[in-house]
């Protein structure tokens, strides 16, 4: 699919990727949704909390929002994406990773940029129990990184998914955690490793014999928490494995959900293979949209409702049955 050329246009002050990446995580206010949350219980036994909020009338189409790491239901980027679907007649579920809804979950393991069997739980509930017809995905990020890798690494992808818009998308996740790990990034790392250095104290009272404090005061950077945490309660050999096997880049060309790909130009998160090119000329399903400004996920507009969002609700519309 050719490859898009992007219409938006930030006011002035947000053309650095800076201020709109940080106004975006920290000043943003999303008022007036009102969410509900159900818990489902997941195949292993462990939970989710999904955080709902409604159309004005019933509707059979809803989207699923996904956040980043160290994210939740009531970030920003979450709820002014529901609210906007909400005002245009679909309904919003926002998915709480394990561990991210306030609290601590049931396993050792917990969430990570690939962990895609959860999802396979939401996607039955939606449409088993729910009764959904049109499921819709935006991702966030790690959420991004997730519903891509869901849809290119199964030949089952079900109907009732019409389209995927994934923003701000660590697509090869060793290029993008080295990025992370750079002087331009260090107040980002730092608060990354600050959050989940307090969510693994918590981890390590509940499972003390699979996790010492020797092994959490080791941790100083995203990538030796990789190495002490996600890889080994997941299941890879180490940090760079994990990298390698969940990275979506190796599973776009797989794709055949109509998908769009927003990632900033200006994203300092993203390292140049984070921009598939390539993938997206050879995959008439896959449409990339790199837009010059935006920074990481902070598409500003002077509405309040953000570029992304709106250019979701927009391919939706033009993807719908």
């Amino acid at each position: 699919m050719p490859i898009i050329d992007s219409a938006y246009r930030p006011p002035f002050l947000f053309k650095n990727g800076f201020v709109s990446t940080v106004y975006s995580g920290l000043v943003r206010r999303v008022n007036g949704l009102k969410q509900e949350r159900e818990r489902i219980i997941l195949t292993d036994g462990d939970f989710l909390d999904l955080d709902w909020s409604y159309a004005l009338k019933k509707s059979n189409k809803v989207i699923v929002m996904l956040h980043g790491l160290e994210g939740n239901a009531q970030r920003p980027y979450m709820t002014g994406t529901a609210k906007l679907f909400n005002e245009n007649g679909v309904d919003a579920v926002c998915v709480n990773f394990r561990g991210c809804s306030g609290e601590p979950n049931l396993k050792y393991h917990s969430y990570h940029s690939g962990a895609t069997d959860d999802l396979v739980d939401v996607v039955n509930h939606l449409i088993n129990n729910q009764q959904y017809s049109n499921i819709y995905f935006h991702g966030i990020s790690l959420g991004a990184n997730m519903i891509l890798k869901y849809i290119g690494e199964r030949n089952d992808v079900p109907p009732q998914i019409k389209g995927v818009v994934a923003v701000s998308v660590p697509c090869d996740l060793h290029g993008s955690c080295k990025e992370l790990h750079t002087f331009k990034n260090i107040l980002y790392h730092d608060r990354f490793v600050k959050y989940l250095l307090g969510r693994l104290k918590i981890k390590q009272i509940q499972y003390s014999d699979k996790l010492s404090i020797k092994e959490i005061t080791s941790i100083k950077t995203l990538k030796d928490f990789d190495d002490a945490y996600t890889s080994k309660a997941h299941g890879f050999k180490d940090a760079l494995d994990y990298y390698k096997q969940c990275s979506s880049l190796q599973f776009l060309p797989n794709i055949k959900t109509p998908t769009l790909i927003i990632n900033a130009l200006n994203d300092s998160f993203l390292s140049p293979e984070c921009y598939p090119v390539k993938e997206a000329k050879a995959n008439a399903y896959l449409h990339l949209e790199m837009p010059q400004h935006g920074g990481h996920v902070g598409f500003v507009q002077l509405n309040n409702y953000y570029y992304n969002e709106m250019r979701a609700l927009e391919f939706f519309r033009i993807n719908q049955e």
